[in-house]
């Protein structure tokens, strides 16, 4: 006799788009009967049949392009919608192992004087992240031996992630708020669209299917490390990802202050006693109404893009050319910050990134990688209609995070394997097989999380553009969660060149996908992960 389902089998049993959609309309029925607005709802929660496209953007590009005076009036269209911000290209760096990404997180928290700010998924509680915490401690220590400390150290970390089992990312920083109250802040955020019973329900883990806080970016006063890694010990030692470091680019620092700052005053507030609580005037994400939540973390968050926005734009007629006043380093690059929080209507890096796969024509190149290639319709179809050639590069099974994973995590790695063939067969079908490369990412004991792009242009053999940041190019980065990136666009020879490397050595470790890849018997698809998939794909 079959032993009794416990009560999460029984929820998880269940959890599927057509049942959780009942359950939302329960929820908003029953929790929320004053709301008659449209949007109460958990609207990201079912898979859609047909995607939302957002409108395309327009474009200032001329019709020619010619020379490396062409980058600005190529690109420069994005600073209509984002924020434009002209540096140094020499102030940038590309990192290239998870240990150089974590000591140059170390080296400079133990030397900030006014400011680190922390956004990530979560926090790990391994003695690699106590490390991390034990530098702030240490930091913060110092400061108060000034009679007025200067250094303020916040956390942005999603609330779901953050807080699944005992000993958590909110335990990790709990010392620091309770020894250092005035100059610690914990921002937890919590997507609106779970909510009334379908938060009640849900399990911890699978509550964090239905949208988190994902930018990853991280800063010490003036510095800037923009990347895909969570700080957590694997994304220390074994899991390759991106990593793009500037320093003394303080108006671009300030703007991602600013920004996470801003997300962090429509999230709950970690308190020193482990509860949590929202600002004064600030909507609660779930037991407030959803669509008043939605607007005016909206508003609070998008005054900040258009302010920087109108700032950078009136900076750049007034002084277009001006080298850095300091050093006389020619500014040859501009920074594009891009964000996409579509629970929060904030949809920007959609829409830019749809306009440079349109734009893409057949003098270029496209280098696209995802640690979870799970493409949206919407991307899929600009890649397989394009002109320019996509070089396209994904996690092998035993390289994909949740290989290995108990339960039903387990079989993650086979429905990216089927995402994967279903793709190849396209481009096989299109006739596209010599325009568009699968590529495969191997590297024994180690994960890939690797995600952006590098754009070559008019055949040169260095990139002039890359997309880097936490967005995946899947449905949950553009639908679900809150992600951030920024476009680079350099004219700076340098830089192109170290760009180049992190591309070349990322694809070394890469074998090209064939019919015969997906014959091998280690890329078998059981029958149920087939018939699953298509429920399930717009959950991770």
């Amino acid at each position: 006799m079959a032993a009794p389902m416990t009560w999460k089998r029984l929820v998880f049993s269940a959890y599927t788009p057509a049942f959780s959609w009942v359950f939302t309309r329960i929820t908003d029925r029953f929790f929320r009967t004053h709301d008659r607005r449209r949007g109460s709802a958990v609207l990201l929660l079912a898979p859609l049949l047909a995607e939302a496209d957002s409108a395309p953007l327009a474009s200032s590009r001329p019709p020619g392009f010619t020379g490396v005076e062409g980058l600005h009036s190529r690109f420069h269209w994005m600073a209509d919608h984002v924020p434009a911000f002209r540096v140094p290209g020499g102030h940038i760096r590309i990192l290239h192992s998870p240990d150089e990404f974590y000591q140059a997180m170390k080296a400079r928290i133990k030397t900030a004087k006014r400011r680190v700010v922390m956004a990530s998924l979560y926090l790990g509680t391994g003695p690699l992240e106590q490390d991390l915490v034990d530098c702030m401690e240490e930091a913060l220590a110092r400061s108060q031996e000034d009679h007025a400390p200067d250094l303020k150290v916040s956390f942005l970390l999603d609330y779901t992630r953050g807080s699944r089992g005992k000993h958590n990312s909110r335990t990790m920083l709990l010392p620091l708020l309770q020894r250092f109250p005035d100059q610690m802040r914990v921002s937890l955020y919590h997507t609106p669209d779970l909510r009334g019973l379908l938060r009640l329900l849900v399990p911890e883990r699978f509550n964090e299917t239905i949208g988190v806080q994902h930018i990853k970016a991280y800063l010490f006063d003036n510095s800037l490390i923009i990347s895909g890694a969570n700080l957590s010990d694997s994304y220390f030692t074994n899991r390759q990802d991106r990593y793009v470091l500037l320093e003394d680019c303080e108006e671009v620092v300030d703007f991602f202050a600013e920004l996470v700052g801003a997300v962090g005053d429509v999230s709950l507030q970690l308190q020193p006693d482990n509860s949590v609580h929202m600002m004064e005037g600030m909507v609660h994400p779930y037991k407030g109404n959803r669509a008043d939540f939605s607007a005016s973390a909206q508003k609070r968050i998008m005054e900040v893009v258009n302010t920087a926005r109108v700032r950078q734009s009136m900076l750049e007629t007034e002084c277009p050319e001006v080298p850095d006043s300091d050093r006389m380093v020619p500014n040859d690059t501009w920074i594009f910050p891009l964000m996409q929080m579509k629970p929060l209507g904030i949809y920007l890096d959609e829409q830019i990134t749809k306009q440079l796969l349109i734009e893409a024509g057949g003098d270029s190149v496209i280098y696209l990688t995802s640690g979870y290639f799970n493409l949206t319709r919407t991307y899929m179809q600009l890649v397989l209609g394009a002109a320019a050639d996509y070089r396209i590069l994904m996690a092998s099974p035993e390289v994909n995070g949740f290989f290995g994973a108990k339960g039903v995590a387990g079989a993650i790695p086979e429905a990216y394997v089927h995402l994967a063939r279903q793709f190849y067969n396209k481009v096989c079908q299109l006739g596209q097989q010599r325009r568009v490369h699968l590529h495969e990412y191997h590297r024994p004991d180690w994960t890939f999380h690797a995600k952006g792009l590098w754009y070559y242009v008019g055949g040169r053999d260095h990139p002039c553009l890359t997309l880097i940041g936490s967005p995946n190019f899947g449905y949950r980065s553009v639908h679900r969660d809150l992600e951030a990136q920024i476009a680079i666009v350099t004219e700076n020879e340098e830089l192109q060149m170290q760009l180049q490397q992190e591309q070349e050595e990322l694809y070394q470790s890469s074998t090209q996908v064939s019919n015969s890849t997906f014959n091998q018997p280690d890329r078998h698809v059981k029958l149920w992960v087939k018939l699953v998939t298509p429920l399930i794909k717009n959950f991770f």
